[in-house]
């Protein structure tokens, strides 16, 4: 039984196109964490109370919102969506990127910075590449980050 005095410790993931859930998964159940997979479609996800599926309604940024609205001091974010890392860092939330990337209130700043850039760009008329499939470094870093996230929000939140 939890105690209802302790803050439950939660995994927000931003699913439609997140290359690290399984990595998520076995990082989650070793700490006996919940996790979110927020997304707009039908995704298969493990069988576990510790992972639960959010289907949200088509539209832009609706599954963004979901996440924000509910993303705290006491929980991790996986995104790889800049406007929504923002919107979680300002709620106190520990956020990273599918590669491993911390976005905190020091480099959320930039991260904004150059994603207006490269829209910017974009719509002028340059052409432009998206990010490179993940190396097995990037998937290394991932789980660094997470776990090191995990610890840093566990001890924030006392337990």
């Amino acid at each position: 039984m939890e105690d209802p005095s302790t803050p439950l410790i939660r995994i927000f993931v931003d699913a439609d196109a997140c290359p690290v859930k399984n990595e998520v998964y076995r990082v989650a159940e070793r700490y006996g964490l919940k996790v979110f997979i927020v997304a707009n479609s039908f995704m298969n996800v493990p069988r576990s109370d510790l992972i639960e599926r959010v289907i949200v309604p088509e539209g832009p940024d609706v599954a963004d919102g979901w996440i924000a609205e509910r993303a705290g001091a006491h929980d991790i974010v996986i995104t790889a969506d800049i406007p929504l890392a923002a919107r979680c860092v300002k709620n106190g939330a520990s956020v990273l990127s599918p590669s491993g990337k911390v976005f905190d209130d020091d480099a959320i700043g930039m991260a904004l910075a150059s994603r207006n850039l490269m829209a910017d760009l974009r719509s002028a008329g340059a052409v432009t590449r998206g990010p490179p499939p993940l190396s097995r470094q990037d998937v290394s870093r991932f789980l660094s980050a997470l776990d090191l996230a995990v610890v840093k929000v566990k001890r924030k939140a006392g337990v």
